[in-house]
């Protein structure tokens, strides 16, 4: 083991970050942020403020000569009232773009979230170190992929050899919007959710603001997409609009309308495609919102509306699908860059009885990899909406 003294610090700067779309200084380091400030003030929501810390897709990118790595951080660890505990958030390691490495850092602050009350306590803790070793020998870029599911503040990066920052490798950059399901949630690892493996698949360099529990047409998301540098922009829409039972059809309509105006006044020709919904069974025909349920021991979620209420403007998936099927056709006769998935072309029917979704609602890390190789398939290749940008 290395002593102290052979050790180089090297302080956690933006241009060592990919995937942020802000970095906070904290008094002892720096904080990723997936919205900016002036978006997080316009409503300061727990669940979004949750979220969008979760450095879901951010990762540290270095070259460097060096055989070790630590990295000292402070995560902010989530529990839920009676849920057992849920593992320690991962790190996993890219060595010239080849997972060779995963960690977690211990200890750290703890949330824990009353999902029958939406109250929420925190308890501050401790910072812990992430280590690598023997790591091969010669100038490498080094990936850092931070755990997408906990909140990470950045505190030192140790290394036995100089650091600098990694050349741009020239890659185009794919901007993604979705839920939980884009977010990672119960994925195994940062870059085995699916947008990750989808961008890897792709050859592209990933922005992601999958947010669990927030993508609900936000017009501040809309405007951080619209200013956020990118070459191919995705936006994935529905199953949190259901699951929140947040607008009716009225509303829904015009607010899609004015997401993607927003985003097409930063990005007039960019390649924009529109997914809907993967297969949910619960909410395919029935309305929020969704209801934890402890009724079987382990947490699941069921859907509480009444089908009888679409009349009135409820919505479920497939009212969602239907209407954004005719929004993007309406307006690609004007935007012939914009373009739309059927998400159930990810994650179907036939999908849902071999991979059912653990607890109704989320996918598994076999399903991640699915959705992740079938976006990549229908998106980056052949006809797809991004063809001819992939590797």
């Amino acid at each position: 083991m290395h002593s102290k003294h052979d050790w180089i610090t090297t302080p956690v700067t933006a241009d060592l970050l990919r995937g942020a779309i802000e970095v906070e200084r904290t008094e002892h380091g720096v904080l990723p942020h997936r919205l900016p400030a002036w978006a997080r003030a316009q409503y300061s929501d727990g669940q979004l403020a949750m979220a969008e810390s979760q450095p879901s897709g951010v990762r540290l990118v270095f070259r460097t000569r060096a055989t070790a790595v630590e990295l000292d951080a402070r995560p902010t660890k989530r529990a839920y009232v009676g849920v057992p505990p849920l593992p320690d958030g991962l790190y996993d390691l890219l060595v010239d773009g080849r997972l060779v490495g995963q960690g977690s850092v211990p200890g750290g602050n703890t949330l824990t979230i009353d999902m029958a009350t939406g109250t929420a306590e925190h308890q501050p803790g401790t910072a812990g170190t992430l280590r690598f070793t023997g790591l091969p020998e010669g100038v490498k870029d080094l990936e850092i992929w931070l755990p997408h599911n906990e909140t990470t503040e950045l505190l030192a990066l140790r290394t036995d050899s100089p650091v600098e920052p990694a050349p741009d490798r020239g890659r185009r950059v794919w901007l993604h919007h979705g839920s939980s399901i884009s977010h990672g949630s119960n994925a195994a690892s940062p870059t085995t959710i699916w947008p990750a493996l989808a961008a890897s698949l792709g050859g592209v360099e990933l922005v992601n603001l999958g947010m669990g529990g927030s993508a609900l047409l936000d017009p501040f998301t809309a405007r951080t997409m619209r200013d956020t540098p990118a070459d191919l922009i995705s936006v994935k829409i529905g199953i949190n609009l259901v699951n929140a039972d947040l607008m009716r059809l009225r509303a829904f309509i015009p607010a899609v309308h004015g997401f993607l105006d927003t985003i097409r006044e930063g990005h007039p020709s960019t390649p924009l495609l529109v997914v809907s919904p993967i297969l949910c069974p619960i909410h395919e025909d029935t309305p929020g919102p969704s209801a934890p349920d402890f009724s079987t021991g382990q947490l699941r979620f069921r859907a509480t509306g009444d089908p009888a209420d679409r009349a009135s403007g409820k919505l479920t998936l497939g009212v969602i699908r239907d209407e954004l099927a005719r929004i993007v056709a309406q307006r690609a006769a004007q935007d012939p860059n914009l373009h739309y998935l059927d998400g159930r072309a990810l994650y179907g029917e036939s999908d849902s009885t071999e991979l059912p979704l653990p607890d109704d609602l989320h996918p598994d890390a076999a399903t991640h990899r699915r959705i992740g190789e079938r976006f990549a398939k229908l998106a980056f290749t052949a006809n797809g909406a991004f063809v001819g940008l992939g590797a």
